[in-house]
């Protein structure tokens, strides 16, 4: 079967799909059925970590942060548009509702303790998937999803600062959360570059289309993306921005290499699709720890020192997730995407045959099997690498007036016995502890403050 292949976008009215759970051990990558099989398998088990309900928004048990619900509800916007199966559609819905905040923007008193702008942009991605979905939103008191990736953007973009650095976003936003208010990291400026990008292909809108360069090219003369594209954590205000700090991370590379990727596709413009294809060229370093796990991806800054925090365990499924995304809207990275995302799904299959259930993820793909390490962080990152293979048989990211607000939820099929059920969730094994508060920790052994 050949993956990344373009569908009809009437493919989207197909409605809910009946899917048996898979075990990954079983996985074949060229069959899309298989895929839809383990990753069902692979959504319970992630699901499992979430005990919010249709009716009712929960955030994550410790140790995950609230940035980490936003991701995961993410993936899961993914996992019902790429396999069809669309049961847990009224939790994802409930739950991007419940936390866009008395201006439905995303800023949410009850976590201004550890929200930052990074963390705004990750709930900002899944609520842009959704509306380039036509993801239902039952709400009628709110926006729809569009609306409310719009206001979280105008939120975003009203804090560029550029008292030091000639701009930039910093990582924190409220004073009483101070690691971060004077550091300017790329995860928080690439989510607003991939924001504006989006918005752009979106709507159509030249404001945010002058916003995606403005937070480009800003990015590259500051040095965060060096010459040879790698993207760089980030650089303190107090020195100007001259101090980079060259630590890279997965997700940092896929969120600009997908932003690149829209405005290609937006804009025709052959500079960002060299931009997309230079930045996939380095993102190979997250790839072949070893001679003999050629294409299979790792977490290098962390995972091979058993170093790697809560946070960075998730890291490798946002860079699948907006590779395989890059790819659907700049087909001339195919070829590499396929080589090195075909290796590591299979890896990661793998890796999930851990736990009384044998389908648990474990964090190291390149060991052949599972590792013993488990948490929320390695479910979503097998899920998204698994169910990514699906991406280009899926309805490509709607624009203009396809955009639509949808009320109701698709009928699900009756559901059959799953081949394995999925385990209550492990405790989760971490080398960083468990923090009072993420901002005092995250990334901390990698930043020079």
């Amino acid at each position: 079967m050949q993956f990344f292949k373009s569908t009809n976008p009437a493919a989207a009215a197909a409605g809910a799909v009946l899917i048996a759970a898979g075990l990954p051990k079983d996985l074949n990558i060229d069959e899309a059925t298989s895929i839809q099989s383990v990753a069902k398998t692979l959504a319970a088990g992630a699901m499992s970590y979430y005990s919010g309900t249709p009716e009712k928004f929960v955030d994550l048990p410790e140790p995950y942060f609230w940035w980490q619900c936003g991701a995961f509800m993410g993936a899961m916007v993914d996992y019902s548009h790429y396999t069809g199966d669309k049961s847990y559609d009224p939790t994802i819905a409930t739950a991007l509702l419940a936390q866009a905040g008395p201006n439905f923007d995303y800023l949410l008193p009850s976590h201004f303790g550890q929200e930052g702008n990074d963390d705004q942009a990750f709930w900002g991605f899944g609520v842009m998937s959704a509306a380039e979905r036509n993801f239902p939103q039952p709400d009628t008191s709110a926006p729809g999803w569009l609306e409310l990736s719009e206001n979280l953007w105008n939120s975003l973009a009203s804090r560029w600062n550029t008292t030091a650095c000639a701009g930039g976003l910093l990582w924190q936003i409220f004073a009483d959360n101070p690691n971060g208010l004077d550091y300017k990291n790329t995860v928080s400026n690439g989510g607003l570059f991939q924001l504006s990008a989006r918005l752009a292909r979106a709507t159509g809108n030249q404001t945010y289309t002058e916003w995606a360069e403005k937070v480009w090219d800003w990015t590259q003369a500051v040095g965060l993306i060096d010459p040879d594209f790698n993207v760089q954590d980030g650089a303190h205000s107090r020195n100007n921005c001259t101090d980079i700090n060259p630590v890279t991370f997965s997700y940092s590379a896929g969120i600009y290499m997908y932003g690149a990727a829209v405005m290609a596709n937006h804009t025709g413009d052959a500079k960002w699709t060299d931009r997309t294809e230079r930045i996939l060229e380095a993102s190979k370093s997250f790839f072949s720890p070893f001679e003999n796990a050629t294409n299979i991806m790792y977490e290098h800054a962390c995972e091979q020192v058993d170093s790697c925090n809560t946070d960075m365990r998730s890291f490798k499924g946002y860079m699948s997730r907006f590779t395989y995304a890059s790819a659907v809207l700049v087909p001339s990275i195919l070829p590499t995407v396929n080589e090195l995302l075909h290796t590591s799904a299979a890896a990661a299959a793998k890796a999930c045959t851990g736990g009384a259930d044998g389908t648990t993820c474990g964090q190291k793909w390149y060991v052949g099997g599972f590792d013993g390490k488990t948490g929320l962080g390695e479910e979503m990152c097998a899920l998204e690498t698994i169910q990514g293979l699906l991406a280009g048989q899926a309805t490509p990211p709607l624009k203009g007036d396809e955009i639509k607000v949808v009320r109701t939820f698709a009928a699900v099929p009756t559901a059959t016995p799953a081949a394995a059920a999925p385990a209550s969730p492990a405790t989760p094994s971490t080398s960083a502890g468990t923090p009072a508060k993420r901002r005092n920790t995250r990334r901390a052994r990698h930043v020079r403050m």
